[in-house]
Formats: C-alpha cells, structure tokens, sequence
C-alpha cells in the first residue's frame, strides 16, 4: 500500500498546482473574492452557482491558517521539579 504523498510534502492551498475551490451565488460576490484572491496572490477557481449555498472553506483557511504551536520538553520523573523545591519531580510535584 502507497503512502498519501509518496514521500512528498502535501501541496500548500492557495498555490498554482493546488488552487482554493470557492462556490458562491452571486456575481458581485464572485468579483469580491476575485479580488480577495488577488490582492494576496493567491490561486482560486470561483464557482457562481445561485442554486447552492455559498462555500467558502478554502478562503476561510487562507485568511485564518493554523498555527503551529511548540510544546517544551517534558520533565523527566528523575529530573529536578520546576517548582523550584529542590526535589526531584518524581517526590514533589509528578505525585
């Protein structure tokens, strides 16, 4: 079995080889994403479909992207506690 990306990192949204999918329903909106997509420089396909509801994802996580949050190192049962007792972790606060 194949992994997902073959050994590839997956594509960033937004780009030219994956471009932002945004369906909406009206004309005026479609020119407002337009230039939305635009000003960023940003890759989109814009769908007008008054039919569906408007689906905006894509744009969504452009503007807002996730965040990589950086956890510390973890303390060790041996290591001293970070309290600051002078105790190892294991006796003072790991209980």
């Amino acid at each position: 079995m194949k992994n997902q990306f073959d050994g590839q990192k997956p594509l960033r949204l937004g780009t030219a080889k994956r471009p932002a999918v945004i369906r909406v329903q009206t004309e005026k909106r479609s020119q407002e994403v337009s230039a939305l997509l635009a000003k960023n420089d940003w890759h989109g396909t814009i769908e007008v479909d008054p039919d569906h509801p408007e689906d905006i994802g894509d744009l969504e996580r452009l503007q807002n992207p996730v965040e990589t949050r950086i956890v510390g190192a973890k303390t060790g049962r041996n290591a001293p506690c970070p309290c600051g007792s002078g105790q190892k972790y294991k006796k003072c606060c790991g209980k």
